[in-house]
């Protein structure tokens, strides 16, 4: 019997009557019920979450505005946030009613902004910083997946709390920098002032300094010179005195010789008064004693000339008188100015001394003014040299903190709240949820519709093993009565995936390939299983499928896997079908394709020899296990 023959008697009995072509219809659209309902329901899980509710609790009481900060209240702000964006059905709702709603399942979980929220949010600014609370609270008697995805949602919750409250704090940080740098840039001005003036005043100070110094040289010469004049002064006044005394004793002495010298005059002005009465005495005795008047005139003219010598004599002696009176009134006025010379030069020396001790303070201070003027033009270069530096740093910080707008401002302060943004890009890409559970899901399929299909579908021909035909083709029509029908049922679930579901292929024809395939050898694999272990390889055939459903890596990776589990991932065929779908599906790597496909056909050549062996054996040798009834119906 030929492979044509043996394919054509099976179909004829597969449809035979109204029941078994009504049965084979259904075995034929199990994987694309399975694969096509399954898909439909979770082809966006994600975009339906608006429709799952959830109750909202805000018992915040915000801040009071005080200390200049406006009042807050973030509770509201995320309240409404949240009810506008409408990621879930938000229920806004008191603590009591929220929890009642959880326990009746009216609602999937409760998120609560307790009381404290916008004080935990703001108290970084005081001295006992906290972090604000939210809480969650699930249920899983109504959903266990509720609490995964209330914990996602509030950890988005707390991200957007997080870039909120980072955003406003940046806001004030950048703010108050910017202040700072106003008043950097004022500092900085009055810094250049101060060091102008310092280099200025360390100008005058250097001039002083050297004024200081000529002046506390001249004073050192000033006081040696007064010194000197003190000393002169006070030997002029001794000389003075000494000149005043003696010429008060010279004026004693012509005020006596004066006196005597008047009385010498008083005395020749007498004799020279009596000189006239005298010859007219000495007349008068002539004439008495009888001398006649020529004898007389004789005797007078003999004595006339001493007579004349006595006048002239009394003229001398006046003469002289007047002279000793002139001296002494000279020397008297000789001894006044001497006194008067010894008083100024008394005078004179207390000045000089005065002067010179003047002159040595003078020096002294000169001395302490030119000392006190090199230290203040020291301290005035320190000073000159902290000013440039306090000038240079005030400028140097300003030049380090930028100069900014508002706007600069609220963008820097939205990238500080927010500095990541996360750019995906793919390598390839799945349209959706459904689109990326795909490729395990209609490799599933496959599996279940070959596993359905050997139910009605015998492994092989009886009538030929009888006939002792040949082994391999026994096997082979066996084997390609359920792959064709298999490649039907793959081929009618692309076409839901394509058409009913619209989920998007980078490489249809290619995909369709792999799907076929995995059928073909999914349908050697579970016939060689009848072949050798009859009704309980059918079994055995569901055993195989439940380790490729948690081995193939369809929904987590295979990585997660427990170590003997993910050693079968690199054995069982299944995850090498939802690797080559993904890769054609999405666009991937064509080159991992090709490695699918030739462990696909190693499986698929390494199940039909298999099967060709036991065939063979069926074939030749007939043992009591053949004809003993199946285990299993």
């Amino acid at each position: 019997m030929r492979i044509p023959a043996m394919i054509a008697a099976e179909l004829r009995r597969l449809t035979a009557t109204r029941m078994s072509v009504i049965a084979l219809i259904a075995l034929l659209l199990v994987p694309v019920l399975y694969g096509g309902l399954y898909l439909w329901a979770n082809q966006d899980p994600y975009g339906q979450f608006s429709e799952i509710p959830v109750a909202l609790v805000s018992d915040d009481e915000g801040v009071p505005a005080s200390d200049g900060q406006e009042a807050v209240d973030y509770g509201d702000q995320v309240a409404d946030q949240l009810l506008e964006g409408r990621a879930f059905d938000w229920q806004l709702l008191s603590a009591t009613d929220a929890s009642a709603a959880l326990s009746d399942g009216a609602v999937d979980f409760v998120v609560t902004l307790p009381s404290d929220f916008s004080d935990a949010l703001t108290s970084v600014a005081g001295d006992s910083p906290r972090q604000a609370q939210i809480s969650l609270e699930t249920n899983d008697a109504n959903n266990y997946l509720a609490s995964t995805i209330g914990t996602q949602a509030v950890e988005q919750i707390r991200r957007s709390v997080a870039q909120l409250v980072g955003k406003e704090a940046a806001t004030r940080l950048l703010t108050a920098i910017s202040d700072i740098r106003g008043k950097l840039v004022e500092a900085a001005d009055g810094a250049t002032q101060l060091a102008d003036g310092t280099a200025t005043a360390l100008s005058g100070a250097q001039q002083l300094a050297s004024g200081a110094d000529a002046l506390a040289t001249g004073t050192g010469t000033l006081a040696t010179g007064a010194q000197q004049a003190a000393s002169g002064a006070q030997q002029v006044s001794e000389g003075a005195r000494q000149v005043s005394d003696g010429a008060q004793q010279v004026a004693a002495g012509d005020q006596e010789l004066a006196g005597y010298a008047d009385r010498a005059g008083a005395a020749a002005t007498a004799i020279a008064d009596a000189v006239p009465q005298a010859r007219a005495d000495i007349a008068a005795e002539l004439a008495a004693q009888g001398l006649d008047p020529a004898q007389i005139a004789r005797v007078l003219a003999a004595l006339d000339p001493l007579g004349q010598r006595i006048t002239d004599g009394n003229a001398t002696v006046q003469s002289a008188v007047a002279k000793v009176d002139q001296l002494a009134a000279g020397a008297s006025q000789v001894a006044a100015g001497a006194s008067q010379v010894a008083d100024g030069a008394a005078q004179l020396a207390a000045g000089t001394a005065q002067l010179s001790s003047g002159a040595d303070a003078a020096a002294s201070g000169a001395s302490q003014l030119r000392d006190g003027s090199a230290s203040l033009a020291s301290g005035l270069g320190t000073l000159d040299t902290g000013a440039g530096t306090l000038r240079d740093g005030l400028e140097s910080g300003v030049d380090a903190i930028p100069d900014s707008s508002a706007d600069l401002r609220a963008a820097q302060a939205q990238t500080i709240s927010d500095p990541v943004e996360v750019e995906s890009s793919k390598v390839a890409a799945a349209g959706d949820y459904g689109a990326g559970l795909a490729p395990f899901f209609a490799a599933l399929a496959g599996w279940i519709g070959i596993y359905a299909l050997f139910l009605i579908v015998k492994p092989i021909s009886r009538r030929a093993v009888t006939a002792l035909h040949s082994p391999f083709r026994i096997t082979l029509a066996g084997w390609l009565t359920p792959a064709v029908l298999g490649g039907l049922q793959m081929a009618g679930l692309f076409g839901v995936l394509a058409l009913a579901l619209g989920f998007g292929f980078a490489n249809p024809l290619g995909t369709l390939g792999i799907m076929v395939l995995a059928s073909f050898t999914y349908a050697a694999i579970i016939l060689a299983l009848n072949v050798w272990l009859g009704s309980v390889g059918q079994f055995m055939g569901l055993v195989l499928m439940v380790l490729q459903l948690v081995t193939a890596g369809g929904t987590f990776p295979w990585q997660t896997l427990p170590a003997p589990l993910a050693a079968l991932h690199h054995v069982l065929p299944m995850g090498y079908v939802v690797d080559a779908m993904r890769q054609l599906m999405y666009g991937g790597d064509i080159a991992r394709v090709g490695g699918d496909v030739v462990i696909l056909l190693t499986w698929l050549l390494g199940a039909l020899v298999l099967a060709a062996i036991g065939v063979t054996r069926q074939t030749h040798f007939r043992t009591l296990r053949d004809l003993q009834p199946s285990l299993i119906g």
